[in-house]
């Protein structure tokens, strides 16, 4: 079971709350007068932007007509909302679209993430982590740098949780070969995801799409993408899409499919699991 997140539980108060009006008929405009908001008020409370009042909640559950279970239920998620997330800390260090991703992250059951030319973030070192942050332009000061190799790091926590976060990454063999930082910090990197592999089998997938198969990658431009699931059934599949200038969480149901129709297509073009790990020692042993 995933840890209780306030972003995932925002999100399904929202989502529960929105379908129900969409269900009923009922318009942006009727509903937020109804609880004495503008519609672009309510617009952002329904991308997960502030969380209603206990008043406005039950002037929503009277109009909707949910029962009292359901009123319960709502009022539950509204408590776990008003939460500060584990990465509160860093809200002057990353923009809104990060910060709610982090959030969907901490509270999500398993991620399926695509790279072709980095380690996945969740499976870094701190001296890998460290250097990729200080090749970064935007990155200047150096407490910066610290801060955002501290925030990389405890999102990797999730993998040692008593209930871990279920993780499966593709990732180009690019990866495996590009120098960042200097060679030892390159081999302790390989050798860290050795590790992760061995020591997380139930829990940690770990395929490379080796050089001879590389159009399946260079179709896509090298872009970075992950699918977010969670435990909660009427949570829908999530997904994250960033390249080199933009990022954003992939919430339209096309666009989600075809992330997943992409992951499902680029795993068929990668190594299984025992060839990978075995292409990953290969390379950690000439490195």
């Amino acid at each position: 079971m995933a840890p209780v997140s306030p972003a995932v539980a925002r999100w399904e108060l929202m989502l529960r709350i929105s379908s129900r009006a969409e269900e009923r008929g009922e318009r942006t405009s009727a509903i937020a007068r109804a609880i004495d908001v503008s519609p672009q008020y309510w617009s952002k409370l329904v991308k997960g932007r502030g969380v209603l009042t206990e008043q406005k909640l039950t002037a929503l559950v009277q109009l909707l007509e949910f029962d009292p279970d359901e009123h319960r239920e709502l009022s539950e998620l509204r408590e776990v909302a008003k939460g500060h997330g584990p990465f509160a800390e860093y809200s002057a260090l990353f923009n809104e679209q990060l910060m709610r991703f982090y959030g969907l992250e901490a509270g999500a059951q398993s991620v399926r993430s695509f790279e072709s030319t980095v380690i996945p973030g969740l499976l870094q070192t701190e001296d890998y982590i460290r250097a990729l942050m200080k090749a970064q332009v935007t990155t200047a000061r150096p407490t910066e740098v610290e801060q955002r190799v501290s925030a990389r790091l405890q999102r990797q926590l999730r993998l040692e949780d008593p209930e871990p976060l279920e993780l499966s990454v593709v990732i180009g063999q690019a990866a495996l070969m590009y120098r960042v930082g200097d060679h030892g910090i390159r081999r302790k990197q390989l050798e860290h995801l050795i590790a992760m592999a061995e020591g997380h089998p139930d829990t940690l997938d770990i395929r490379i799409v080796p050089f001879e198969a590389g159009a399946a990658i260079a179709s896509l431009n090298s872009a970075t993408f992950h699918l977010l699931n969670f435990a909660s059934a009427r949570l829908p599949q999530l997904g994250w899409v960033e390249g080199a200038a933009y990022f954003e969480v992939a919430d339209d149901r096309k666009w989600v499919t075809t992330l997943d129709y992409l992951f499902n297509q680029i795993q068929v073009d990668a190594l299984d699991r025992d060839r990978s790990l075995s292409l990953i020692k290969e390379i950690a042993c000439e490195s």
